[in-house]
């Protein structure tokens, strides 16, 4: 018999907002919040009980592989001295690289082949670098089947942005400073001139990753234009987020509008006791997890509580901190910087962070690109729909030379 009544449901999502109205007008907002997404897995929770849940998830934690590619590391400094991590696949020798599918394969970062001989005094071109940058509340590793894939074929860097992943927390937050996507921008400049100071580069960007190659365009223009092979923007926006809906009806967004800012704000000053209350419900923060990632049912278990994990692991008063930035980010301005360029613009139809009409915003001011909107794909399209992504990433490498067309 289950475990779980309907009763309870409600009294969990009673209960996380009880504790969390100690944060103030948080209360109010999260016990809305809670209610809606106690609806979501109600059938869930009334024929799975709990503790078989939990044994789910630690199962799916310890057998899923996702997340386990690993490259050489390295860091670079931003310029208020956050130490920025990332990592880099170098191209291995023929027949050493371990390309196999969506698989941990373990390997040595820099190979294990023949060394190449080299004539006294010459120096081989720099190789062309994948940069992925990735979105809000995620990190390096949300781009595993694309590295996968990629591995050993082209130079590819990965890395996490700052107070996501492995990365230090912003220093210059830690002093008050609000964070915008201008300062994001400046740190992709600061990881490409530490981790690949020469040679060309593609630009690949998720959501928030794709605006920091806009703040970097807006910047850097100059950059775009001497070393900028082709580009990438997935499930991303050049502005005016402060209009998306997120699903809900007319009312229900304006009222989140209105006290959103100020519930985050409010969380972020109390994370130790929000972080306890992500914990204690963590099934009712899945189901609002898996409707803003993904756009299909029948979504790998596996790869919904990578999703899980990936986005739990940022502390709330990183939520916090983050979120004004994107209600004020505007870069169409910088868009046609990359225009002449290969770009690839893709997003999931059912994406309801960064609607697939962003994407066409952003195809409209870049009319040669390849728009691609993936049906039924929300928005870790990358991790929901791999196959699809990575396809149509590897055309773009194809096009402008970077891999062979047979190792497509």
């Amino acid at each position: 018999m289950s475990e779980t009544s309907a009763e309870d449901v409600v009294a969990t999502a009673a209960v996380a907002a009880a504790g969390w109205r100690r944060a103030g007008i948080a209360g109010a907002a999260i016990g809305v919040i809670a209610a809606g997404a106690a609806a979501g897995v109600a059938v869930e929770r009334l024929t799975v009980g709990r503790g078989i849940r939990k044994k789910a998830r630690l199962a799916l934690d310890a057998s899923g592989p996702y997340g386990s590619l690993r490259g050489l590391p390295g860091r670079a400094v931003a310029d208020d001295g956050t130490e920025l991590y990332y990592e880099v696949d170098e191209i291995e020798p023929e027949g050493v690289a371990n390309r196999a599918g969506g698989g941990s394969g373990a390997r040595t970062p820099t190979g294990s082949g023949p060394r190449r001989r080299r004539l006294f005094g010459s120096k081989d071109p720099a190789p062309l670098t994948v940069v992925f940058s990735h979105g809000y509340c995620l990190g390096q590793d949300s781009w595993h089947f694309q590295r996968a894939a990629l591995r050993g074929l082209v130079r590819t860097v990965h890395w996490d942005q700052r107070s996501h992943g492995r990365s230090e927390r912003g220093r210059a937050q830690a002093e008050g400073v609000p964070v915008g996507i201008d300062q994001l921008g400046r740190d992709l400049k600061a990881v490409i001139d530490a981790a690949a100071p020469e040679g060309p580069l593609v630009l690949v960007g998720h959501s928030m990753g794709g605006m920091t190659m806009m703040a970097l365009a807006d910047r850097y223009p100059e950059l775009i234009r001497d070393r900028v092979a082709a580009v990438a923007f997935v499930g991303t926006s050049s502005g005016k987020l402060g209009e998306v809906n997120f699903g809900l009806p007319v009312a229900g967004v304006n009222a989140v509008r209105r006290v959103l800012p100020g519930v985050l704000k409010a969380l972020g000053s109390q994370a130790e006791l929000v972080e306890r209350g992500r914990r204690a419900t963590a099934d009712l923060f899945a189901g609002l997890i898996k409707r803003y990632s993904f756009g299909s049912r029948d979504v790998d278990p596996a790869v919904a509580r990578f999703a899980e994990r990936l986005i739990e692991s940022t502390p709330i008063d990183v939520v916090a901190e983050f979120y004004p930035a994107f209600t004020e980010h505007d870069k169409s301005g910088a868009l046609p910087v990359f225009r002449g360029l290969p770009v690839l613009i893709l997003a999931g139809d059912k994406d309801l962070v960064t609607p697939s009409s962003h994407s066409e915003a952003i195809a409209d001011e870049l009319p040669e690109a390849e728009l691609v909107i993936v049906p039924d794909a929300g928005h870790l399209v990358m991790l929901e729909h791999p196959e699809t992504v990575t396809d149509r990433l590897a055309d773009l490498l194809v096009r402008i030379g970077a891999v062979p067309a047979e190792a497509r």
